[in-house]
């Protein structure tokens, strides 16, 4: 069964969802330093162009995940749904759910009480993962919800008093600086009851070229899927960049575990959106993401001060990424 919002409401959804997206932006350009949310990626260009990352060789992540959600989904399973209590599992950022979908398979086989409910700031992508599921899982009951993930899950709450799993996959956790992954982690905590689940994915720390090479491909396709973010704002909010005249840096700071994109300003020169007049200085940045690595003793001491426990932990083949599952106290 796919349950999706009314017409109304849907109107109504996609004008908030307008209205954040031009404050967001408008607010971090006029930022010092300028930054973007890596959140706005994902319009109809950027869901193709990640696509195309993820089947980059030199893209580990995906690989490693999928590897956990492929050939691990029993213990998975055994994680997240011990018992036979009804429950919804709720998917932050399902993008095409391509991992997830070799659980939500098998949670069905073996006839699991569960709704799914993925949410996701791109309709696009919802509309995609809707006809997908419908397809090739047809008993699955599925209510998807598009927008910020918190106010989706309060939605999502909202529509039924079930047990919730929710799952945080990619290392979506490590698009936050530490500050922010502890403070997410912390309203997370507090949006969920206790007995609830979180499985969150955590690309580790290990040799820094092949995490430097995971970001800053020779072919293009990640300084593309940075500069489609421009593109986007032109289209949406009627602005003038000239995208030729920027150009994508990364870095690797293998001691912190950041791995940074930015866009650098090729020239001076002035922006306009919407009647609102942005200046860049020849070699200014624009903070546009930030990719997270994680020792598993900084997982720990993450889920403690968020207030869960975990309750365990499956990694890839490589030992290179983690799915860590936490309980809430």
């Amino acid at each position: 069964m796919n349950v999706q919002l009314d017409t109304d409401s849907q109107i109504e959804n996609d004008q908030v969802n307008v209205d954040k997206f031009r404050s967001d932006i408008i607010n971090g350009l006029k930022s010092n330093p300028k930054k973007l949310s890596s959140k706005y990626f994902y319009d109809k260009i950027g869901d193709r162009l990640f696509q195309e990352i993820m089947a980059m060789p030199e893209y580990y992540l995906t690989k490693c995940e999928l590897d956990i959600f492929k050939n691990k989904t029993e213990n998975l399973t055994r994680l997240i749904a011990s018992e036979n209590e009804p429950f919804d599992l709720i998917e932050l950022g399902a993008g095409d759910a391509m991992k997830s979908t070799y659980l939500l398979k098998y949670l069905v086989e073996k006839g699991k009480d569960f709704t799914y409910m993925p949410i996701d700031i791109s309709g696009n992508i919802l509309s995609v993962l809707n006809e997908k599921l419908s397809s090739e899982i047809p008993d699955l009951e599925i209510v998807s919800l598009e927008g910020d993930y918190f106010e989706m899950l309060d939605k999502a709450a909202s529509m039924s008093s079930r047990r919730k799993v929710v799952l945080f996959l990619g290392s979506n956790v490590g698009n936050m600086n530490k500050d922010e992954a502890e403070s997410f982690c912390i309203k997370l905590n507090k949006n969920l009851n206790s007995g609830d689940v979180a499985l969150i994915g955590f690309d580790l720390k290990k040799n820094p070229h092949i995490i430097l090479n995971a970001y800053n491909d020779q072919t293009g396709i990640t300084a593309a899927f940075n500069l489609n973010l421009l593109t986007r704002i032109n289209h949406e909010l009627n602005a003038d960049f000239a995208v030729e005249n920027f150009q994508h840096y990364q870095t690797y700071d293998p001691v912190s575990g950041a791995c940074r994109s930015y866009l650098v300003s090729l020239k001076d020169q002035n922006i306009t959106i919407e009647n609102k007049v942005i200046s860049f200085k020849e070699n200014e940045l624009i903070d546009m993401e930030v990719s997270q690595k994680f020792s598993e003793s900084e997982i720990s001491k993450l889920a403690e001060k968020s207030g869960f426990k975990v309750l365990g932990e499956i990694k890839d083949s490589k030992n290179w990424f983690v799915d860590s599952v936490w309980k809430v106290i």
